[in-house]
This record gives C-alpha cells, sequence and structure tokens, in this order.
C-alpha cells in the first residue's frame, strides 16, 4: 500500500492510504477523489526523508517532510533535523526547555 499525505499552506493535514494499483498516480488519484495537494510519502524513509505526520511541514525546495520543532529553542539543520542547544550527552536523559539543558533520568 501507499502512503500519501495531504498538504495544505505547506503542513500535512492528513495521510491516507491508496491502493498499490493507484501508486504510480497516486497524488492525481487523490487530487480526483478529494481535491488538494497530495504528495507520497514513506514508511520505510525511501523517499521525502521521513514519514509525514499531521502537523508536519511539506519543503518543496527540498522535497522532504520536516517533523513540528520539538522545542522552541531546537533549530533545525541544513540535513532538516532539528538540533538542541547542546548535544545530547550519551547517557539516557531528557530535554528540559526551562533550564535549556539535558537532565538524567
Amino acid at each position: 500500500m501507499a502512503h500519501f499525505a495531504e498538504i495544505l499552506d505547506g503542513v500535512v493535514q492528513r495521510v491516507i492510504v491508496v491502493h498499490d494499483n493507484e501508486e504510480a498516480n497516486g497524488a492525481q488519484f487523490c487530487h480526483n477523489l478529494l481535491g488538494g495537494e497530495w504528495v507520497q510519502t514513506s514508511y520505510n524513509h525511501r523517499i521525502r526523508k521521513q514519514f509525514a505526520g499531521v502537523g508536519f511541514t511539506y519543503d518543496s525546495t527540498a522535497d522532504v517532510f520536516v517533523a513540528p520543532q520539538p522545542y522552541p529553542s531546537w533549530t533545525l539543520d541544513s540535513n532538516k533535523d532539528w538540533q538542541p542547544p547542546t548535544p545530547r550527552p550519551n547517557v539516557k536523559s531528557v530535554w528540559n526547555e526551562t533550564t535549556l539543558s539535558w537532565v538524567s533520568t
């Protein structure tokens, strides 16, 4: 089965499954059926960097889906991955946005 994401103003609105018979023309199939702009996405990350989810953005220039920003302090790198202000340590930890630091768990 193929998956297609509906894009509105660069943001994924929903992701639907399309039968393999329609994959080659899936974006047009979705448009004809439901209207809007559709872009194929893939669970195995073979196309467009990562599987699209509701709220992800679609960067049409880079032709990739970008996850929502996890924290206000994180920035998007050139690979379209969110990076914290300081690298994650090699111990199990979680990000604390208040202190802008990693906290061991």
